[in-house]
């Protein structure tokens, strides 16, 4: 699973996930993209389950990109712990990942089965997906 080596702060605030992105917005790496609709926070264990179930049904053909990092440590408190007493310990890490957001991209491989790979991988995640293709430069449409 995905997670960072070294964080400037041990504890974040929650925040908010309001509008849309305004980065990573194209696809910039291969030929088909899994758009983010919504907006959520993925966790690293989810992006990992996403990038297994297109890696399995490519089988090992094409190339994937994923294009979020969950670096957003997310906090939680033991099991019948009394309120008050501070801020619980780190228990996993997050992507804020916001409407718009290209997520993962795939090339080296048909539409078709890049269409399925992606709707598998869709399933695993909590946000509502957009299957995308790269517009190549001066084609009629």
């Amino acid at each position: 699973m995905l997670l960072p080596k070294k964080t400037k702060y041990r504890k974040h605030q929650k925040g908010t996930l309001n509008g849309v992105a305004s980065r990573g917005i194209e696809i910039a790496y291969g030929q088909f993209g899994l758009k983010a609709e919504s907006s959520e926070r993925i966790t690293s264990r989810q992006i990992e389950s996403a990038r297994r179930a297109m890696t399995r049904y490519i089988k090992r053909g094409g190339k994937i990109w994923i294009r979020i990092f969950p670096d957003t440590p997310i906090t939680k408190k033991p099991a019948e712990v009394r309120m008050g007493s501070g801020k619980g310990s780190v228990d996993h890490y997050a992507a804020k990942v916001k409407a718009g957001r290209i997520m993962f991209e795939m090339d080296g491989v048909t539409e078709e089965v890049a269409k399925e790979a992606m709707r598998l991988a869709a399933h695993k995640l909590p946000v509502q997906t957009r299957f995308v293709v790269r517009e190549t430069p001066g084609e009629i449409e």
